[in-house]
């Protein structure tokens, strides 16, 4: 079977449409990716939409292929399972491999975070 040629997209900043996502005090802005990829991609940006609420997502850990998260403003707090916890800012980036356990901890309400993921829909599972 012949895998499905990847399209060319282009998504501009004025039309970002930001919608609820895995956890109701975050959002999402979807960049098109998935699509283009058909499936085998995702990125989108992640940004506090409840700053009143508490951002502690629980231990959980993500299967994938690739994940890796650019801080693109403000700051966040992280649990990694063996690594303990880690601290990044604007510009920082870390690569979460397969299945490792993670807890976000904190995010200023200014964060937004670019995540790159394979494949574009993956499983979240919890200890």
């Amino acid at each position: 079977m012949t895998p499905k040629k990847q399209k060319f997209m282009v998504k501009h900043s004025d039309n970002a449409e930001w919608t609820p996502g895995l956890r109701s005090d975050f959002e999402y802005c979807d960049l098109g990716i998935k699509d283009a990829t058909d499936g085998k991609f995702d990125a989108h940006i992640i940004r506090i939409a409840d700053k009143d609420a508490d951002h502690h997502t629980g231990k959980h850990a993500h299967m994938t292929d690739f994940q890796m998260i650019y801080v693109l403003q403000g700051a966040a707090r992280f649990w990694f399972d063996g690594e303990g916890e880690i601290e990044v800012s604007k510009g920082d980036c870390f690569y979460q491999p397969d299945g490792i356990m993670h807890d976000a901890l904190w995010m200023s309400d200014d964060c937004e975070l670019l995540e790159i993921a394979s494949p574009g829909k993956f499983e979240t599972v919890k200890p």
